[in-house]
């Protein structure tokens, strides 16, 4: 049985131009970091020894061939490829974006045969990893279809949830999209993930309207009079703690978030600019609705500081943790829920 501390979390090292490569290397500078865990990095030694020096960071690697071969105590780097990598920081460069996927898609492999436990993810530029391997607007989408999941990106604090019926679909698509089926779906995930991965037994979910004002009774559109409000309620005599819709405009400010586990937006900025606004650089990127654990850094690659030894690794750090906790929580969930006692049989 693994201990809390040593259970091995892959990294995939996202975009070499970015940031990624720091706050990943930095994370791991400090030698407490492996009392939490195993980091298992899949890049190159070569690659990240180029990094290691341009930091001037003083962490040691153990280079090894697959994920099954880490070693508890050590830095562990899988071997993706041995070539020299042409490093530009900064720069948007398809060939970088190639490694981006090779890093991706083995973490991804190592994830899926249990060779890692969890898996942290280090930005990708979403434009240079475009290939005939990688057609997918984020990390969200290749993960639930190489997992066989229902994904959902939820961002995440201590205190604050924030779950997405869309997320990368262009402004115009949003409202075609957002169907009964699809807002059933999504709600039944973030319940789920609150109750295994979070512990809230009851969870109180908030949504918020499509439209400015939640349509205004239709007179700003009809989607939430005739789309999101029926469904609602259709959750609601279902047992679902589930409230709204609320203005998306005063929701946030009023301090409204505070009353419920979780708020789900109906699109990405909807939801993504008052998270950020409040927890930017604390926050992580958690996929839920998976049969395994994925976090991120609340952050893109950052081109324009890349380099330039000062990005912020708390984000990073906090998805390690964040995905450590996670993944013992939904094991213990696990544990209590499948085996319940059975119901007693009333003797006479």
């Amino acid at each position: 049985m693994k201990s809390a501390e040593k259970l091995k979390l892959g990294i995939s090292i996202g975009d070499l131009n970015g940031i990624g490569g720091e706050i990943v290397l930095k994370t791991f500078d400090d030698s407490r970091m492996l009392d939490f865990c195993t980091p298992v990095i899949f890049a190159s030694v070569k690659t990240l020894s180029f990094l290691k020096k341009h930091f001037n960071l003083s962490l040691n690697f153990q280079g090894i061939d697959k994920a099954s071969e880490a070693i508890e105590g050590k830095i562990n780097i899988v071997n993706v490829w041995k070539e020299n990598v042409p490093i530009n920081f900064g720069a948007e460069d398809p060939e970088i974006g190639n490694y981006a996927f090779k890093s991706l898609e083995a973490a991804t492999a190592a994830l899926k045969n249990d060779e890692v436990d969890v898996l942290v993810t280090a930005p990708i530029n979403k434009n240079t990893i475009q290939s005939e391997n990688f057609q997918f607007p984020g990390h969200t989408d290749y993960l639930a279809k190489e997992l066989n999941g229902e994904s959902l990106m939820f961002m995440i604090t201590d205190d604050l949830k924030v779950g997405l019926l869309t997320d990368h679909v262009p402004l115009k698509d949003i409202a075609g999209k957002i169907t009964p089926e699809l807002i059933e779906k999504k709600i039944a995930i973030i319940k789920k993930t609150l109750q295994q991965d979070f512990r809230i037994s009851k969870p109180k979910i908030a949504v918020l309207g499509i439209n400015p004002h939640s349509g205004d009774n239709g007179l700003i559109g009809k989607e939430d009079e005739d789309v999101l409000k029926p469904t609602l309620q259709k959750l609601r005599e279902k047992g679902i703690l589930v409230y709204g819709p609320y203005a998306a405009d005063s929701f946030f400010g009023s301090k409204n978030h505070e009353s419920f586990d979780a708020v789900v937006a109906s699109y990405h900025d909807q939801g993504l600019i008052p998270f950020k606004t409040l927890s930017f650089g604390e926050g992580v990127n958690f996929t839920a609705g998976l049969s395994k654990v994925r976090t991120s850094p609340d952050h893109g690659t950052a081109f324009d500081i890349a380099g330039k030894d000062c990005a912020n690794i708390n984000s990073f750090k906090e998805a390690v943790f964040k995905a450590i906790e996670i993944y013992h929580t939904r094991k213990e969930y696990k544990k209590l829920t499948k085996n319940p006692l059975k119901k007693q049989t009333k003797k006479i």
